[in-house]
């Protein structure tokens, strides 16, 4: 891993009405767009979809990261998140998110261990260390022969 403080760029470009282009260096460009939520067309991601994405994103790489240093050995895992936006003293924003995470595991492991990884996980994850909602994990192991 490289020293601190880390740089992320991303650049974005949009014309009056459309869609929004996102780039960063080494990456394929991205289109965005509003969400239904807020009348856009539903079909392309969103900033909220993307924050959400990241969450997501974030939680299952933290916890690859944290399985390895512990040589917990798994199959496979799904997650799902949901940000809840709401508006409170003339503000929107995200006020919670919750992930549900499933973590498939060979038929030996450690259950308890499994689960004491994936809170660990979900306290690392610096995205939603950075955000100001509430975060809540339903985290469920299921051993597979």
């Amino acid at each position: 891993m490289q020293q601190y403080p880390h740089h992320y760029r991303v650049a974005a470009s949009a014309e009056a009405e459309g869609n929004v282009n996102l780039a960063s260096p080494g990456l394929d460009p991205i289109l965005s767009a509003p969400p239904a939520e807020f009348d856009g067309p539903g079909d392309l991601w969103s900033p909220e979809t993307l924050l959400v994405a990241a969450i997501a994103d974030c939680f299952i790489l933290s916890f690859r990261g944290i399985a390895k240093a512990s040589r917990l050995s798994w199959l496979s895992m799904e997650c799902h998140v949901e940000g809840r936006l709401e508006r409170s003293e003339g503000t929107t924003r995200f006020t919670a998110y919750e992930i549900k995470a499933t973590l498939y595991v060979p038929g030996d492991t450690n259950e308890e261990k499994a689960q004491r990884l994936l809170q660990k996980a979900e306290a690392g994850c610096l995205i939603t260390n950075s955000l100001s909602g509430s975060t809540h994990l339903s985290a469920t192991v299921v051993t597979r022969s």
